[in-house]
């Protein structure tokens, strides 16, 4: 491929994604975040969330699937409560529970 096409494929294929991302914001000045739609699939969102993790804490599958139940459920109550604690911080029950697995497996497993 020579030099010269090269810049073209780049060029072009900036292009195309500036247009998207330009439709995209023409088109969400329109749409209501706070519509029944909206909060339809945000509620759909969250439900599915909870059923991956409750999935992943019953009926784990990999290297997740030799850790216990109860070290499961407990690194699951840790993460809650660092969330909670942390006025609903994402980032401190994420932290929260992949250390306190860590530290759980360690200790007990």
């Amino acid at each position: 491929m020579q030099i010269d096409n090269f810049w073209v494929i780049v060029l072009a294929c900036g292009a195309a994604t500036f247009f998207w991302r330009a439709l995209g914001v023409l088109v969400t000045r329109r749409i209501n975040a706070n519509g029944a739609f909206f909060r339809w699939i945000t509620c759909v969102s969250y439900a599915m969330v909870a059923g991956l993790i409750f999935r992943m804490i019953v009926m784990p599958e990999s290297e997740l699937a030799s850790v216990s139940l109860p070290i499961r459920v407990g690194a699951v109550a840790i993460a809650f409560g660092a969330y909670f604690l942390f006025k609903r911080r994402l980032v401190a029950g994420v932290v929260a529970g992949g250390l306190s697995l860590s530290g759980l497996v360690a200790w007990l497993g």
